[in-house]
């Protein structure tokens, strides 16, 4: 059960900004023991004790990291607004043990559906996708990458690094299933994010932390020094 409180980053009377735990759904599931495992939006409106939340985007349920809610319907629109228009930039942390056929760059290519949910890149660029990354490494078959999705699609990362030949560590649905078992979270973060709204700049860094189960590897070192490199992650593209 996911009973700890979620870390509020930021609160005014327009929007909140939440810190996301990795493991946790954005909505309410079932679980395999059929138990209602209540979702990050319910959780929320409970420690906020706030009758209505409109969620402007999502994250993945082994992704964790910076989350907005606009408070009120006004804000939510000006937030949907800004993401049509990708006046919304957002950064995030990965990790792969795999090799990838290249360090940094971009990943560029339309997403099409595949089985259950899964997605994968193809060769049109019809609708595409939109991905820049780079990296650097940890130590020997760990490497950290910084990527700054230009568009937001489903998975979009996930297929995205897999596509480098680099699928993100502990991600059971992309990468391989019997050693994503092996590791503590999957291994995906929601780093930063930067909007203008209401004619006001905001900027939001919120590294991995045992706090929202920021997992083994991020919490590594080598790792950390890594991160805090990247703590202006704006000026590496």
């Amino acid at each position: 059960m996911h009973s700890e409180n979620i870390e509020v980053v930021f609160n005014n009377q327009d929007f909140m900004v939440v810190n996301k735990p990795a493991g946790l759904n954005f909505h309410s599931e079932v679980d395999d023991a059929e138990q209602r495992q209540a979702g990050l939006v319910v959780l929320l409106k409970q420690q906020q004790a706030v009758a209505e939340l409109y969620p402007v985007h999502r994250l993945d349920k082994m992704t964790s990291g910076l989350v907005i809610f606009a408070l009120n319907k006004a804000t939510a629109q000006a937030f949907q607004v800004l993401f049509e228009q990708h006046q919304v930039q957002k950064f995030y942390l990965a990790i792969s043990d795999k090799k990838p056929k290249k360090k940094q760059g971009w990943v560029i290519g339309d997403m099409q559906p595949v089985r259950r949910g899964s997605w994968m890149l193809t060769k049109t660029k019809r609708n595409p996708a939109k991905t820049q990354f780079i990296s650097a490494l940890i130590e020997p078959k760990r490497r950290l990458y910084l990527i700054k999705p230009i568009t937001g699609k489903t998975h979009q990362i996930r297929v995205a690094l897999k596509s480098i030949g680099a699928p993100i560590l502990g991600d059971i649905r992309y990468g391989e299933a019997n050693m994503a078992k092996q590791v503590d979270r999957g291994y995906l973060h929601a780093f930063a994010i930067q909007f203008l709204l209401y004619d006001q700049a905001y900027q939001f860094v919120c590294p991995p932390s045992p706090t929202n189960r920021g997992g083994e590897e991020f919490l590594n070192p080598n790792c950390l020094a890594l991160i805090k490199a990247w703590q202006s992650p704006w000026e590496q593209f």
